[in-house]
């Protein structure tokens, strides 16, 4: 892997970890849905190579995965 995409995955990671902290007053179902988000945006850019479009595409995918998983 390129050290660019390597720099571009563990700042995904570290901002997902951060953005994760500001959930403490979203019910069970929105956390779902932004862990899900998060984890969809991770894969998406490590299976495209750090596509825009694959990155974008994984979170909308897991965001939606992670909202139905609540019900």
């Amino acid at each position: 892997m390129k050290t660019i995409h390597k720099v571009a995955v563990n700042t995904l990671i570290a901002t997902m970890l951060l953005g994760l902290g500001g959930c403490s007053g979203m019910s069970t179902q929105d956390k779902n849905t932004a862990i899900g988000a998060g984890a969809g945006a991770l894969g998406g850019a490590v299976l495209t190579g750090g596509s825009t479009v694959g990155t974008i595409g994984g979170a909308a995918v897991g965001g939606v995965v992670g909202h139905e998983i609540s019900k």
